[in-house]
């Protein structure tokens, strides 16, 4: 495999580990049991239907949910789900459904839902650049909201929520596209877990939606058979021609999970591991790298910080790049820089990547002064 496959940091599409990339190498040839290419091979075929099942088992117990729980694989994106989740569950009249404003994708979820109902903004970062979460004790939310969202980690601003939020009583949505099956989650506390899959689970063209069955009872009856969750799991998620191949590469991963990592409680070790070396880096380097979230909701999966100015970030762009490591500019939404290191990121590449950090660090000459990061 190219070896810059292992280097790279960007925020999605994220890398995929090596022993599934191999895997998938042969499958695009040839699927050993089927004998065709995975590019060829019907939606319709019993072999396809045996890859959703197992596949649904899987994330069922990584989860450590049972069948009441329906797993689906659908089309869309994380976009689609910001307008799904309100069509099936926000109620027209009422009690309006709590929404947090914690980043750059929670932002994008918030046009969608009023288009189909009334929302309340319960908390927004906007005001301080987003550069923390909110504490449980400046959260007021309703406990008669028909339901509370949240996106459970910022890719964009580097912030993660590392607690469950919000009231037994109130059902809990969350879009976990880019912390999905990267550490434990009490699952079942959750009515409904969205994840599109170019972070850690697979290439894009597929997300992962995890819900719970009494939640499709009060539907509405007129919703198109695409964008209904009873219809799409009435059909295992083989309503339409599904992507066959992001489908089967998420299959792989769970997998490798699986069996080759032990589960997300090793994952979830490796990526702390993976983050507290990063994140030394910066804390050591006397101001010149600077991070934007607030030390206690700094995220697992994308680490996003600064250099003094700006031409200083696009020289370390251009000497990571000479030195292999792809991916590290930050989104157009803040600039910077951003370290994305999710599952398939190995030890050694953030050991790399952060030796690199200290070499460039150590190789600029004028002094600068210290600052600490936002929050």
């Amino acid at each position: 495999m190219n070896p810059r496959n292992a280097l790279n940091f960007s925020g999605g599409p994220g890398a995929l580990p090596e022993n599934v990339l191999r895997e998938v190498q042969q499958a695009i040839v040839e699927v050993p049991e089927v004998g065709l290419s995975v590019l060829g091979i019907s939606h319709r075929s019993d072999w396809f239907a045996a890859v959703v099942a197992e596949l649904e088992d899987n994330i069922r117990s990584l989860l450590g949910v049972g069948r009441d729980y329906h797993v689906l694989f659908l089309q869309g994106g994380a976009t689609q789900q910001f307008s799904m989740v309100p069509m099936s569950l926000l109620p027209p009249d009422g009690e309006p459904a709590d929404y947090l404003h914690t980043g750059y994708w929670s932002g994008k979820v918030l046009p969608a839902a009023r288009r189909e109902g009334p929302i309340r903004v319960a908390w927004s970062g906007e005001s301080d650049g987003f550069s923390h979460l909110p504490s449980d004790d400046t959260l007021a939310l309703n406990e008669r909201a028909p339901y509370l969202h949240y996106v459970s980690n910022e890719t964009v601003e580097g912030l993660q929520f590392h607690r469950v939020l919000g009231h037994d009583n109130v059902l809990r949505i969350c879009d976990m596209s880019s912390d999905f099956l990267s550490r434990p989650v009490d699952a079942q506390r959750f009515g409904l877990i969205y994840a599109h899959a170019q972070k850690n689970i697979g290439p894009a063209g597929v997300t992962v939606v995890v819900v719970r069955d009494d939640l499709l009872e009060n539907a509405p009856e007129d919703l198109p058979d695409f964008l209904d969750y009873r219809s799409q799991a009435r059909a295992h998620s083989i309503l339409n021609t599904p992507p066959v191949f992001s489908i089967y590469v998420v299959l792989l991963v769970t997998r490798w999970l699986m069996h080759d990592v032990g589960g997300l409680a090793a994952m979830d070790a490796i990526n702390r591991q993976k983050a507290e070396r990063l994140y030394g880096v910066l804390d050591a380097s006397d101001g010149f790298y600077r991070g934007h979230a607030a030390e206690r909701d700094r995220s697992l999966m994308n680490v996003a910080f600064n250099l003094p100015d700006e031409a200083l970030e696009q020289r370390f762009l251009a000497d990571a790049e000479a030195a292999g490591l792809s991916g590290l500019k930050g989104h157009r939404a803040i600039g910077g820089l951003r370290a994305s290191i999710y599952n398939a990121v190995t030890l050694d590449a953030v050991e790399q990547l952060a030796d690199f950090m200290d070499q460039f660090r150590g190789a600029q000459r004028r002094p600068v002064r210290s600052m600490s990061a936002r929050g």
